[in-house]
């Protein structure tokens, strides 16, 4: 629309709205158990929907660019600073298998789809990058893969929509599957059994409200946070430049060699395997900083915003029914892979549902899921590994993408 009520140089006010939008959506998230069933970032996305196919904001402006250019770079990093490496393997080792051969799952039904559906919706190699990043990580990988395969912002939205979509019905079947006695007769359900002599609750009015509970910032906090993040992603988006200014690339060049300039000289890459090596020297000093996750989940809040604004509604009626069937057949082909994989390690049910869990929705939702059940003891443990598809994801996203570019 080139008339809107908001003009695309008033950042202040488009700025406003954008942070007001993504506050209004947590805000309902954790006070409403309708608005908690919905998602915060539906109700973000739909809102700048709204918004924009109104004519009260404009489809493009400069403060949507610098929410992808400098918003998500932060993001990343400080989802990443609450992860410690050695708890991952001192404490959760078959969970950790687990989550590995969900996410097998994952890559194995994003190519099945792919090669199902690639004549029917458009840009499909570059939301099999998207999907399969996000579905081992979670947001921050889906809109690192979007940034990076510049994906036309009304798919993305469409793709959202009906990720969430699924990610809902999902999200009923994993809360269904532990009633079922056709899964109780074949795992072990220690949890679950907790949880039945009722050993274990928990309290919030929603599952968002319990689980972002209050803590202690501090102002050394808050600076740590931000200034950390903002000096990985300094240091990497220049060491990126740079390692990419020594490979070549283009049509002269071999396949491999093209394939390792897109890898080596990504930044989003870089920036995701410095701060894994930071993490990994400096365990300690991450520890200390409180607030990470919350200013990075806020941050991912506004990305959904964002890319909702351009989001043309006709589009979406056209795609996004396609687009389920395409998620549809990547969340069924993991929830197979994790649960045979939960049976060959002889795990317990839950562990199998929250390691797929993880894969698809993310560790928060894999958290939620866990608070949902009164699985308190395995609340810690999932979103220490789930973190890790925030380091992988990536790699997997940008692999899958570059193949898929090649068969379109």
């Amino acid at each position: 629309m080139t008339n809107t009520l908001i003009q695309p140089d008033d950042t202040l006010t488009l700025w406003g709205i954008i942070v007001v939008l993504a506050s209004v959506s947590i805000y309902l998230e954790q006070r409403f158990s309708w608005a908690s069933k919905i998602s915060g970032a539906i109700i973000a996305l739909v809102g700048a929907i709204i918004l924009s196919n109104t004519g009260i904001i404009p489809t493009e402006s400069g403060v949507y660019d610098a929410v992808w250019s400098v918003i998500i770079p932060l993001a990343i990093p400080l989802l990443l600073f609450h992860v410690n490496i050695k708890k991952i393997w001192t404490e959760s080792g078959k969970l950790l298998a687990l989550f590995l051969l969900s996410s097998i799952g994952t890559v194995a039904g994003t190519i099945t789809s792919f090669f199902l559906l690639k004549d029917h919706i458009p840009y499909l190699d570059r939301i099999g990058g998207m999907i399969s990043a996000s579905y081992v990580g979670g947001g921050v990988n889906f809109a690192a893969m979007a940034a990076k395969f510049e994906a036309p912002g009304d798919l993305v939205s469409a793709t959202v929509v009906a990720d969430n979509l699924m990610m809902a019905v999902y999200f009923v079947i994993l809360m269904l599957i532990p009633t079922i006695g056709f899964f109780r007769k074949r795992f072990t359900t220690p949890h679950i059994d907790q949880v039945e002599k009722g050993v274990t609750k928990e309290e919030g009015q929603t599952l968002a409200e319990s689980f972002w509970k209050r803590k202690d910032i501090s102002l050394k906090d808050i600076a740590m946070a931000i200034g950390t993040a903002f000096l990985l992603v300094i240091v990497s988006f220049k060491l990126a430049d740079f390692i990419g200014s020594l490979i070549p690339s283009g049509d002269d060049v071999s396949g491999i060699v093209n394939l390792a300039h897109a890898i080596f000289g990504d930044q989003y890459l870089v920036l995701t395997t410095v701060t894994f090596v930071v993490l990994a020297l400096f365990p300690s000093y991450f520890e200390k900083i409180n607030g990470s996750q919350e200013f990075g989940t806020f941050l991912i809040y506004l990305f959904f915003v964002v890319i909702g604004i351009p989001a043309s509604i006709p589009l979406i009626v056209q795609n996004a029914p396609l687009l389920l069937v395409f998620v549809f057949i990547i969340v069924m082909v993991n929830m197979i892979v994790s649960l045979l994989a939960g049976k060959l390690l002889k795990a317990n049910l839950e562990d199998t549902l929250l390691a797929s869990n993880a894969n698809i929705g993310g560790p928060t939702t894999a958290a939620a899921l866990a608070i949902a059940k009164g699985w308190k003891d395995l609340i810690g443990p999932i979103l220490v590994v789930g973190t890790l598809g925030y380091i992988v994801g990536n790699y997997i996203g940008t692999v899958l993408g570059l193949w898929f570019a090649s068969m379109m």
